[in-house]
């Protein structure tokens, strides 16, 4: 009589340790900042983020030949841009604005988002030399994209994607 009692355990245990691990392969767990080519889809960047994280795109302007840098805070999915700094104003720069003079760099940091993204298109280029920064970590997007036009955004992904 024990041993039927004793299977059942048993295949009880075995049935919920591999619903567990289906959970933990299968389901997304963890914000990843994606960077995928516009075209192919194909990812160059994965970088886990949490809320609060900083994402940073630092490049020269074309025109102006200045420093731009945008800043971002994730919240959940979107892309919130919340800072900028440049150093000369020009095309696509703001003008219209208050912004705070640091040591020679221009600086806009409202109270409010300066805009909010689901995605963020970016055309890396060698002149630009587009750097992408999340947290402290930094990537050079252009050799990392070979120069491919991107599209950057915050997905949820399972541990089986991030591990593969």
């Amino acid at each position: 009589m024990e041993r039927p009692k004793a299977s059942k355990v048993r295949a009880v245990a075995l049935l919920l340790a591999g619903a567990l691990l289906v959970a933990i392969t299968i389901v997304p767990t963890q914000a990843v900042l994606v960077v995928e080519d516009v075209d192919t889809g194909e990812q160059y960047i994965t970088q886990p983020v949490d809320d609060g994280s900083t994402v940073g795109l630092e490049y020269m302007h074309s025109v102006e030949k200045s420093r731009v840098y945008d800043e971002y805070r994730v919240s959940g999915e979107t892309l919130v841009n919340t800072r900028m700094e440049f150093e000369s104003y020009g095309w696509g720069l703001p003008s219209r604005v208050n912004v705070t003079n640091v040591n020679g760099t221009l600086v806009y940091e409202p109270d409010e988002p300066i805009t909010e993204l689901e995605t963020l298109s970016v055309s890396p280029g060698e002149i630009a030399g587009h750097t992408l920064i999340v947290d402290d970590r930094q990537y050079d997007l252009v050799a990392a994209a070979n120069a491919n036009d991107v599209r950057i955004h915050i997905e949820r992904q399972s541990l089986m994607t991030m591990l593969l």
